[in-house]
């Protein structure tokens, strides 16, 4: 069944509203009519049945008939992903993937190593957010990820907070720590050259536990990936 995406605002009792791009989805793409049945999701991990009552340039509008489980259910691990911001369609596969393995958030960060300048990063993260919303209706997940604006690493760790935080270094690090039943995370992704000594050290000094995952050598967009799966396998619901 197609699924669409209307942020909680535009539900109004049974009553939902499409916006443009998705009613233009609904009706040139899909070629969907009045009175189908189609899914649709509010970004905050409800979804619904509904049939199509109206299709206009503007919006269509839907009524909803059931609430229904999402396809892929949240994980039980609330994890944010934070990592180096990668040239073109690297990140954009990272993204894709992360929110397919269920990360809560993602950090996009320039690091000293980094590829990536800042300007043009407003664009960058409306591009992203709309892979992230594409991925969530292939996956079949009801919650948005979320997309922080990309931020420098200094300013980020400053900011870690009080969760569990680990830096994935190919050097300088322990193997991967026991920790039973973790429920919050914040994993730290360096870019293709790798993390400098200082930064490191400015993770360790904040907190973080600096951790390497052997002797792989691995490209940082599969780093990124591999991380996230790792830790929902170890601590979330990708077992």
């Amino acid at each position: 069944m197609r699924r669409f995406f209307a942020p909680k605002r535009q539900f109004d009792g049974g009553r939902i509203t499409l916006g443009p791009d998705e009613t233009r989805h609904l009706r040139d793409v899909l070629r969907l009519r009045e009175g189908e049945i189609v899914k649709v999701f509010d970004g905050e991990g409800s979804e619904y049945r509904a049939e199509i009552v109206k299709i206009s340039k503007s919006g269509s509008e839907l009524r909803a008939i059931e609430q229904c489980p999402p396809a892929a259910p949240e994980s039980g691990l609330d994890l944010t992903l934070a990592t180096a911001i990668l040239k073109g369609e690297k990140f954009d596969l990272v993204v894709q993937k992360a929110v397919e393995l269920g990360v809560k958030r993602l950090v996009p960060l320039f690091t000293a190593r980094s590829d990536v300048k800042p300007k043009g990063t407003s664009k960058r993260t409306e591009r992203w957010s709309r892979i992230a919303l594409e991925a969530a209706k292939q996956s079949g997940r009801a919650a948005l990820m979320g997309i922080d604006p990309p931020v420098s690493f200094d300013d980020f760790v400053r900011s870690s907070g009080k969760t569990t935080c680990l830096m994935f270094s190919e050097r300088e690090g322990e193997n991967f720590p026991s920790y039973p039943n973790l429920k919050e995370i914040t994993a730290l992704v360096g870019p293709e050259g790798g993390w400098e000594d200082s930064e490191i050290e400015s993770a360790r000094n904040a907190g973080f536990g600096i951790v390497t995952l052997g002797g792989r050598i691995l490209r940082a967009e599969t780093a990124a990936i591999s991380i996230a799966a790792i830790l929902q396998h170890r601590f979330g619901d990708l077992n």
